[in-house]
């Protein structure tokens, strides 16, 4: 496959915390369009595949590229302006604020209007807050939020919470969104409705995700490929059907208590 029809690349990477190994020698190729799920033991490596990935870890060797182009070195910012954005195992919302304000700060990235023009409200900034509220306004219908878009954040059940943060990320226009436990803590009724957006954000949205998720039934259902890490290392890559006969993730997962 041409590397071009990849959107991430994940070469040899590893992440060292002292003489512990978080992450040895990984590789990860996610294609565009697709929904890649990494999944594996409790302590595999996932979310800190994800640190490193979204910028929060420095690399201890190897590269990642985004479009062809070396992120390693780049600051979380900076990644998440090139299009990368990503949800959280623990939900990470202002619970102060309403709904509309928490998504509008996913949207801090397309504000370039200056100090002065945003104090006086006209010109550039207004233009920019009359398109940045309209984004708002379309990922909120798409998750069906409608009813509580002026609702405090911190008044609201945790599936609508997780239901908000997903629409944070997606307030950014993201290229590559990185799902983090998405149905973490979540009832059979809430879940089915993730993976329905999930699915929608891939097929209608055109967006390429990465998914880590314990929901075994989920995974295999939506996913178009699967990397399966345990101790750190990836063990395992392929499709669902593949990654479910495979007897080195079936020995992976038996060996977890």
């Amino acid at each position: 496959m041409n590397i071009t029809q990849h959107l991430l690349r994940v070469n040899d990477v590893s992440l060292h915390f002292g003489g512990i190994v978080a992450i040895g020698q990984c590789d990860l190729e996610v294609e565009k369009g697709r929904l890649h799920a990494v999944i594996g033991p409790n302590g595999a490596g996932k979310t800190s595949l994800f640190n490193l990935i979204s910028g929060v870890y420095p690399l201890t060797r190897g590269d990642i590229l985004f479009e062809n182009e070396s992120i390693a070195k780049k600051s979380p910012h900076q990644i998440a302006k090139l299009g990368i954005a990503r949800t959280f195992q623990n939900i990470e919302l202002f619970s102060n604020m309403n709904v509309i304000d928490n998504l509008l700060l996913g949207r801090h990235h397309h504000f370039s209007a200056g100090v002065f023009s945003g104090l006086i409200y006209r010109g550039k900034a207004l233009k920019q807050e009359i398109i940045n509220r309209k984004k708002v306004e379309e990922v909120i219908e798409f998750l069906e939020i409608e009813r509580v878009r002026k609702k405090i954040v911190g008044t609201l059940a945790y599936g609508v919470q997780k239901r908000v943060e997903l629409g944070r990320a997606l307030a950014m226009e993201p290229k590559l969104l990185l799902l983090d436990e998405p149905m973490a803590g979540m009832n059979v009724e809430e879940t089915e409705d993730i993976a329905r957006f999930v699915l929608d954000i891939k097929e209608e949205l055109g967006i390429t995700i990465i998914m880590v998720e314990h929901d075994m039934e989920v995974v295999m259902d939506i996913a178009d490929r699967i990397t399966v890490l345990a101790r750190g290392l990836k063990i395992a890559d392929g499709t669902p059907e593949e990654i479910q006969s495979n007897p080195v993730v079936i020995d992976a997962y038996l060996g977890e208590e």
